[in-house]
């Protein structure tokens, strides 16, 4: 059996496991269907630390699921370049139409990745939610903004997405309870595990290479509580190498990671390859090469646009549409009356691989029949 044959057999493969998706249990309490602000339409804010691209994907596949639900006419999407959210805000703003929703112009802020910057823009935001009350419901996209909005300073109703691990980075109290009945943040707590658990199958490494900024908010993008505690019972050495990732110097928070990528081959015989501010279109080819060039495996913790650019394996997130329809739904809730803390914040999101083929032929890699419950997503070249 070729190497091929034998990728897709691999990713074909079911699991005897039980995938445990999202809870119903809210759905047969809380309507989804599109309703008015008594004769207004809602209106929308939106929070981000900086431009991120998972950040770009999750707020672009939400809105498709609100006009799967009816809140948006259906509608083409803009075509957006970059990482940022700012292209598809002023569409939703400008062009998007619909009865019952708007994502306000003046609404979409962002801190730019700058710590200083960031205190101004939240204190500017709660200012808005208290004295002017013109926002009806904040999306707080990722974890600088839900360390910003996930508190009592105000208390408009607060949608907080891609978070890492909002537990491990204090964001909410536990997978029930965010602590706050204003307050929803979305969370999957197993999911980093099941990434290295799939990886740590497929490979069998004894040395797994992890980049990371070693500040509270670098430890829990990495997950690296969980990898410590998968170090132990795999039996596998961590090898660290710290860099910046939160910072506004896109530019140098690439470089320290391409030097750390050029470090970890000499002694890692895998890379576990982290959400950071450093890992993006722009450095992700250079690492592909760096880790194709000495035959050292990786997978993507973010997903499978990151395989697509020749990262070996990830969980694939499938174009983020699953959590997006999630998003949709919480949304759609909350405006139809209910308290964000009130619904289910856990969503374990359907396990799909995504494997490059290439990157496999170029490392070697020919992997086993292993039982493996996955949509396969296969991309036979890297971008």
């Amino acid at each position: 059996m070729n190497l091929k044959s034998k990728l897709r057999v691999f990713l074909c493969m079911s699991l005897f496991l039980v995938w445990p998706g999202a809870s119903f249990a809210d759905e047969l309490l809380f309507k989804v269907e599109p309703i008015t602000n008594n004769g207004e339409k809602w209106r929308i804010g939106y929070y981000e630390g900086g431009a991120y691209i998972n950040y770009q994907q999750q707020l672009t596949e939400t809105v498709k699921g609100l006009m799967q639900l009816g809140w948006l006419e259906t509608a083409d999407l803009p075509e957006q370049s970059g990482e940022a959210t700012d292209t598809m805000w002023t569409w939703l703003n400008t062009e998007a139409k619909s009865e019952f929703i708007e994502f306000v112009a003046d609404a979409h802020y962002s801190a730019m990745w700058e710590k200083g910057k960031r205190t101004e823009v939240e204190n500017e935001i709660v200012l808005r939610l208290n004295n002017d009350q013109d926002i009806d419901l904040m999306i707080g996209m990722g974890t600088w903004a839900g360390k910003g909005l996930a508190n009592y300073r105000h208390r408009t109703n607060t949608l907080v997405f891609s978070t890492s691990n909002p537990i491990s980075s204090g964001i909410i109290k536990s997978v029930e309870d965010s602590g706050f009945d204003h307050v929803h943040v979305r969370v999957d707590p197993k999911r980093n595990e099941r990434q290295l658990k799939v990886f740590h199958e497929m490979i069998g490494f004894q040395k797994l290479g992890v980049v990371y900024e070693d500040s509270l908010a670098g430890r829990s993008y990495a997950a690296i509580e969980t990898i410590e505690a998968l170090s132990k019972t795999n039996d596998f050495e961590i090898v660290r190498c710290h860099t910046k990732s939160d910072i506004s110097d896109k530019k140098l928070a690439e470089e320290g990671v391409i030097k750390c990528f050029s470090e970890l081959v000499k002694d890692a015989d895998a890379i576990y390859v982290t959400q950071q501010g450093g890992v993006n279109s722009r450095s992700i080819p250079l690492l592909v090469e760096i880790t194709n060039g000495n035959k050292i495996p990786t997978f993507s913790q973010s997903g499978a646009g990151e395989v697509s650019y020749g990262v070996l394996a990830s969980l694939s997130r499938a174009g983020y549409k699953y959590v997006g329809r999630f998003h949709a739904e919480t949304i759609a809730k909350v405006l139809n009356g209910a308290q964000p803390n009130q619904l289910n914040q856990l969503y374990e999101e359907p396990p799909k691989i995504a494997l490059n083929l290439k990157t496999a032929e170029i490392i070697g890699f020919d992997p086993p029949i292993v039982l493996l419950g996955a949509t396969d997503e296969l991309f036979e070249e890297i971008k």
